[in-house]
C-alpha cells in the first residue's frame, strides 16, 4: 500500500487531481489546522498529508474507488465540531473533506422537505428554509460550523431533542457512497415505505465508518408563531423533573428545550459580561422553552410556573424575543468558559433522569477519593437524559485521563446510561464501548463494518479497533 505521506504522497496527489481538479487536492505539511484537530480541541492532533475536496457525489465516488483499489485509508471530515477525534487524520490517511458538497435543493413546501449536500452548514440550511415559513428541527450551538453530513453521521442531538428528537427522526432519504465507490440513493418521497430494510438507518450515526454521506433530504416543520421561555432556579433534580413533567402535561407537544445547569457550571459566567438571568447561589438552574402556536399558550405557560411556586426558588420569564435570546446567550456561553479550565476532562453522556442525582453523587465520591479538590461542572439537556460533565481534578497534567474516564463511564454504566449521548464514539471513547454495548452488539457492529468496508479504509480505528496487520496508524 502506498502511503499518504513521503514518496507515495505525490503519486496519490497526482491521481486525485485528475479526479477532482488541481485546486481541490491540498498537500501538507502546512495545511490549515482545521484539517488536523477538532474545532473544540482534543488530546489528538493529526497529520493531514493530503486533503481531497470532491465537488459532487460522483467525484466522491471516484475518489473512494481509487482509494479502495489502492488500499488507501480515508478519513471523512465535515465541520470538525465533534469531541471524539473522529475526523482527526492519522499520518497514513487521505482526508476526504465534504466542504464543497454545498448544493441546496429547492424547498418542497408540499412535502415539507429539502435536500442539502453534506457540506452545507446547519445555519445555512436554517436560513434557506426560514423564508418559506418552515424550520429545521435540528439545532446545535455549533450550527455555524456543523454540517448536514456531520449531523447525519453522528446522529446529532442538540437543544431541541426534547421537542423534535434526534437527527435520525428527520432524515427522509440519503445519498451515500460506499468504500468501493458504489453510489447509492437511499431515497423515497413517501412518508410510509416498508419495502425491505430501511438501509439509510445503517449510515445515520455510523460516524463515516460504513459509507460517506454526500447529501440528505431533511423533513421540515412549520415554524412556530412565537416562543416563550423562563429561566428558573430549583433546589434539586426532583424539582427540575416536576417542572418538566408539568410542562409536558399542560402543554403537550409545545416544549422544545429543557436545559439544566448545576451551580458550579453557572458560576463560570461570573466576570464574562454575559447578562445573568438569575443571581448566583442556587443549586440548579433551568432554561425551559416552549412553542406558542396557540392563542393561549403564553398564559398556560405562566400558569404552569405559578402552580409550581413552592418548587421554583426564583424565576425570570421572557417577555420578548430579546429576553429569550439573552437566556440562551448565558446557556451557550458556558461550554467555552468551561473549556478555559485546563486541564479538563469533558464527557457527553446519557443517564436516566431519575437516577442522575445518585449517579453524580457516586461519581463525585469516587473522584474525590483520588483528587480531593476535584470539581464537577454539569450542564445539559435534562429532558432527554443528556448531560455534559466537565471534570477538573486540580492536577496540572492529563496523564491520569484513563483513571478519570473509567470512574465516569463506570458510574454512568452502573445506572443504565450511555457513554455517548450525541457526539459518537470516534477514537476517544472506543475503548469504553463495552460499558454501553454488549459483546453481541459489538460483534454485530464488526460484522456490518466488514460487510460494507471489507478493506477497512473508511475512518479506520474509529468506533471499533482496526485489528488488521497494517495497524491503525494512530497519532497522539
Amino acid at each position: 500500500m502506498r502511503e499518504a505521506t513521503g514518496e507515495g504522497a505525490a503519486g496519490h496527489a497526482d491521481a486525485l487531481r485528475l479526479l477532482v481538479g488541481e485546486r481541490h487536492v491540498l498537500v501538507g505539511p502546512d495545511l490549515p489546522g482545521r484539517y488536523t484537530q477538532d474545532l473544540w480541541g482534543s488530546d489528538r492532533t493529526g497529520v493531514a498529508g493530503i486533503v481531497v475536496r470532491p465537488g459532487s457525489a460522483e467525484e466522491t465516488a471516484m475518489v473512494l474507488r481509487y482509494c479502495h483499489a489502492h488500499g488507501q485509508p480515508v478519513v471523512v471530515q465535515g465541520g470538525m465540531t465533534g469531541l471524539v477525534s473522529g475526523g482527526v487524520p492519522a499520518a497514513d490517511e487521505v482526508v476526504l473533506s465534504t466542504e464543497r458538497l454545498t448544493a441546496l435543493g429547492k424547498v418542497d413546501t408540499v412535502a415539507g422537505t429539502v435536500t442539502a449536500g453534506a457540506g452545507v452548514t446547519l445555519a445555512d440550511l436554517q436560513a434557506h428554509v426560514s423564508a418559506h415559513g418552515l424550520m429545521v428541527p435540528i439545532d446545535l450551538a455549533s450550527k455555524e460550523s456543523a454540517t448536514i453530513g456531520g449531523c447525519v453521521a453522528t446522529n446529532a442531538g442538540g437543544v431541541n431533542v426534547v421537542g423534535y428528537g434526534m437527527t435520525r427522526q428527520h432524515v427522509r432519504s440519503l445519498q451515500v457512497v460506499l468504500s468501493d465507490g458504489t453510489l447509492l440513493d437511499l431515497s423515497t418521497d413517501l412518508v410510509k415505505d416498508n419495502a425491505g430494510y430501511d438501509l439509510k438507518q445503517l449510515f445515520i450515526g455510523s460516524e463515516g465508518t460504513l459509507g460517506v454521506v454526500t447529501a440528505a433530504t431533511i423533513a421540515l416543520r412549520p415554524a412556530p408563531r412565537s416562543r416563550t421561555g423562563a429561566f428558573c432556579a430549583v433546589a434539586d433534580v426532583q424539582g427540575a423533573l416536576r417542572l418538566l413533567n408539568t410542562l409536558r402535561d399542560r402543554m403537550p407537544g409545545s416544549l422544545t428545550s429543557f436545559e439544566v445547569i448545576w451551580a458550579d457550571a453557572y458560576a463560570v459566567l461570573d466576570g464574562t459580561g454575559v447578562r445573568l438571568p438569575l443571581p448566583q447561589g442556587h443549586p440548579l438552574y433551568i432554561l425551559a422553552e416552549c412553542e406558542t402556536s396557540r392563542p393561549d399558550d403564553d398564559e398556560v405557560f405562566v400558569s404552569c410556573l405559578e402552580e409550581l411556586s413552592d418548587t421554583l426558588v426564583d424565576t425570570a420569564v421572557s417577555t420578548s424575543p430579546a429576553d429569550l435570546s439573552a437566556f440562551w446567550r448565558a446557556r451557550e456561553r458556558i461550554p467555552s468558559e468551561v473549556l478555559r479550565m485546563q486541564p479538563l476532562f469533558g464527557f457527553d453522556v446519557s443517564v436516566p433522569a431519575g437516577s442522575l442525582t445518585a449517579c453524580l453523587e457516586g461519581m463525585r465520591t469516587q473522584l474525590r477519593a483520588q483528587w480531593p479538590e476535584v470539581r464537577l461542572l454539569v450542564f445539559g439537556h435534562l429532558g432527554d437524559d443528556n448531560v455534559h460533565i466537565a471534570v477538573a481534578t486540580g492536577e496540572k497534567t492529563r496523564e491520569r485521563k484513563p483513571d478519570v474516564e473509567h470512574i465516569v463511564y463506570q458510574a454512568v454504566s452502573s445506572y443504565g446510561g450511555s457513554i455517548s449521548a450525541e457526539h459518537g464514539i470516534g477514537f476517544e471513547k472506543r475503548e469504553y464501548l463495552g460499558y454501553t454495548r454488549s459483546p453481541g452488539e459489538v460483534e454485530l457492529m464488526r460484522t456490518l463494518k466488514t460487510a460494507l468496508d471489507p478493506g477497512g479504509i473508511l475512518n479506520r480505528g474509529r468506533v471499533l479497533p482496526w485489528t488488521a496487520d497494517q495497524g491503525e496508524g494512530e497519532t497522539r
